[in-house]
């Protein structure tokens, strides 16, 4: 049955001249199908270079879908389930974020790609986890207001010297605030030989006892350094699939194995090939949100 999906799939990608996009997220099945898989910023730069195709099915979460269609208005963006969302990425308001600028006017706003088309219209710059600190180290003014993750927002202010200012002050990743201390002292315990890398999205505690600090593609990076055998990571469970598949003979043993984001995990093959077949769901952004969303996204492209 899933040789015949499959099989379905590669002949409609063919017949609608489609790309399939997926994040490192994505359960083994949904990357050995997809034509490219990434982090955002990976999958930023590949959805705004995707000339040879009509169609983008985007394997990941709804604000991802949405960066796609924001980048490539010429193309039909699908994301296989519309209840693939980021729990994260609503946790700021567009309202919120007005409040900000009006009570900072001085201070530029750096938006991380994990948040909704109608906020990243107010943005002056768009930032990933794997460039938010070179991002705002090129801001002009000393201060900044960043959303909506915490923790990135402290990271990037660390890199770069400068002064956040969050919003909201909780804004989090529930899978990357599982990561505690103890699992890293546990770690250290049970696997001595082994290097230990987390995501920036985890607590500052987590991150200052970790021996790298990466997104999850300076992860794929990071696996492929040839001193390196044995490898702890610190995020969603799902990196370890790609992890492994592309590094035989090195062993990646996830921090926590319940580290699941479980809207990642919803897409399947046959909601991709029932994508594909009934051209759903499509994922559109208002042309006045997506012309000012496109801006700060740019600027993040250019800079990259």
């Amino acid at each position: 049955m899933t040789n015949e999906i499959i099989r379905e799939i590669e002949e409609l990608k063919k017949e609608k001249n489609a790309i399939i996009l997926a994040h490192n997220y994505q359960p083994k099945e949904i990357q050995e199908i997809a034509d490219f898989v990434g982090d955002s910023l990976e999958l930023c730069i590949k959805a705004n270079n995707v000339d040879e195709a009509d169609i983008i099915v985007f394997c990941g979460v709804n604000f991802m879908a949405e960066t796609a269609s924001i980048i490539s208005p010429d193309k039909k963006v699908l994301l296989p389930d519309n209840r693939a969302n980021c729990q994260m990425a609503d946790m700021v308001s567009l309202d919120e974020l007005k409040k900000a600028k009006a009570e900072h006017p001085d201070c530029e706003v750096v938006l991380y790609v994990n948040s909704r088309a109608e906020t990243k219209s107010e943005a002056d710059i768009v930032c990933t986890s794997a460039n938010a600190g070179k991002i705002v180290s090129s801001l002009k003014s000393d201060n900044f207001i960043f959303a909506p993750d915490h923790n990135l927002g402290i990271y990037s202010a660390k890199q770069s010297g400068k002064n956040p200012i969050i919003v909201p002050e909780d804004g989090h990743c529930y899978v990357h605030t599982m990561f505690k201390p103890e699992d890293i002292k546990k770690a250290r315990e049970d696997y001595p030989n082994a290097k230990i890398v987390v995501h920036p999205e985890c607590n500052d505690d987590v991150r200052q006892l970790a021996d790298y600090v990466e997104s999850t593609g300076g992860m794929v990076r990071l696996a492929k350094d040839p001193e390196i055998k044995q490898l702890v990571v610190g995020t969603e469970i799902d990196l370890t699939t790609r992890l492994t598949r592309e590094n035989p003979g090195k062993e990646f043993i996830p921090l926590r194995r319940d580290a699941f984001c479980l809207t990642m995990k919803i897409i399947t093959l046959e909601k991709v090939l029932e994508a594909l077949k009934e051209e759903k769901y499509e994922v559109v952004v208002d042309k006045e949100i997506a012309a000012k969303a496109r801006v700060g996204i740019q600027k993040m492209l250019d800079l990259s």
